[in-house]
């Protein structure tokens, strides 16, 4: 299998998904339009789409005009083309504007490692098969999804932002959380100045410390959550 990639940040990318790639022989090409690259003309000699997060917001179309490039591709990929889809964060994010969904600033930012709440839909979906019905993860995000369309499912939620967790169809998925946490993710989102920002608000001034410590305390459930999502949702799209 050969993915497109759409990465959003230097330092955002496949994390610990990069292992499981390789361990199962899959390829794939990373393109990051905010420095420039363009997008493939065809889908051909590629089989599912992700599309990572990042410290921009669905909005910002004027600070980020190729956000317009960047939906319309998701578009065509996911609505006419039915492409496998798993969006993270800001790729959760996409998808639901893509869908006919709304996204908008989130009244409480969600910041920590925190816990995350499967639906019923959820917790009987392939997607989260063999993951607890409430589970820790890495939350890092001011924005969230507002409302979907009646053809989307909820598969997870939280207090903070109802929509953690989302599918379209059969093939599209999207997570607000991150999944894809390895030994160095804290330090090196803290880096990023928009998402250092976020985190001296939510956690104070040790805030960059107190997130790598919660990282690597839960390091261990985290890498084992991560790749039973990594193969169900190869099983889900038919990929597996």
């Amino acid at each position: 299998m050969n993915i497109i990639v759409l990465q959003h940040a230097e330092a955002e990318h496949l994390g610990i998904f990069r292992l499981f790639l390789d361990q199962d022989g899959h390829s794939w090409k990373t393109f990051h339009l905010y420095r420039g690259d363009s997008l493939p003309q065809s889908m051909a000699g590629y089989d599912a789409l992700w599309v990572l997060g990042g410290p921009m917001h669905v909005w910002q179309e004027d600070e980020n005009p190729w956000l317009v490039y960047e939906k319309a591709f998701i578009r065509r990929a996911v609505i006419d083309e039915g492409f496998p889809f798993l969006g993270l964060c800001l790729g959760h994010q996409l998808l639901a504007e893509v869908v006919g969904g709304t996204v908008g600033p989130a009244a409480e930012p969600e910041i920590g490692v925190l816990p995350v709440n499967l639906t019923k839909k959820g917790a009987s979906s392939i997607l989260f098969d063999g993951i607890d019905p409430v589970f820790l993860a890495l939350q890092w995000h001011s924005a969230m999804v507002m409302e979907l369309p009646s053809d989307c499912e909820i598969l997870a939620t939280t207090d903070a932002c109802p929509v953690q967790a989302f599918s379209w169809q059969a093939r599209a998925h999207g997570v607000q959380f991150h999944l894809e946490v390895e030994n160095d993710t804290a330090d090196s989102w803290a880096a990023i100045p928009e998402y250092a920002a976020e985190l001296d608000l939510a956690l104070g001034d040790n805030g960059a410390r107190i997130m790598r410590d919660a990282c690597a305390s839960n390091s261990e459930k985290f890498a084992s959550n991560a790749k039973r999502f990594y193969n169900n949702w190869m099983q889900c799209c038919g990929l597996a």
